[in-house]
């Protein structure tokens, strides 16, 4: 998987939808990001970069290629719950997942 930035010329809504569209046609794209300010797209997944920017063109856009490499991994976030004080003594209760094929599924502690 590819994480590709492409340079392309994003003037209005239009343009926009058109890149959009003719991008999302291709076969292995996993994502799309447009930012017309600054006039990127962003495509992630298994798919040709050259063969993105030559359907941009054939469809009378300007697109260069950026840089291409691997997609940045997902950030998790850690959300702490604050309880209000009458869970306080509330106990909390463990689960274990065990897969199907090793002999479990959910289990409650």
């Amino acid at each position: 998987m590819k994480k590709i930035v492409i340079k392309v010329g994003i003037n209005c809504q239009i343009c926009k939808t058109d890149v959009l569209k003719t991008v999302t046609k291709l076969q292995g794209i996993n994502s799309v990001a447009v930012d017309a300010e600054k006039g990127t797209l962003t495509v992630v997944g298994d798919v040709d970069p050259v063969l993105v920017v030559r359907r941009l063109r054939k469809v009378g856009r300007a697109a260069e290629i950026v840089s291409v490499g691997p997609p940045k991994p997902p950030e998790y976030k850690l959300v702490i719950l604050d309880l209000p004080s009458c869970c306080n003594q509330c106990e909390l209760v463990g689960y274990k997942y065990v897969p199907f094929d090793q002999g479990g599924g959910c289990h409650i502690l």
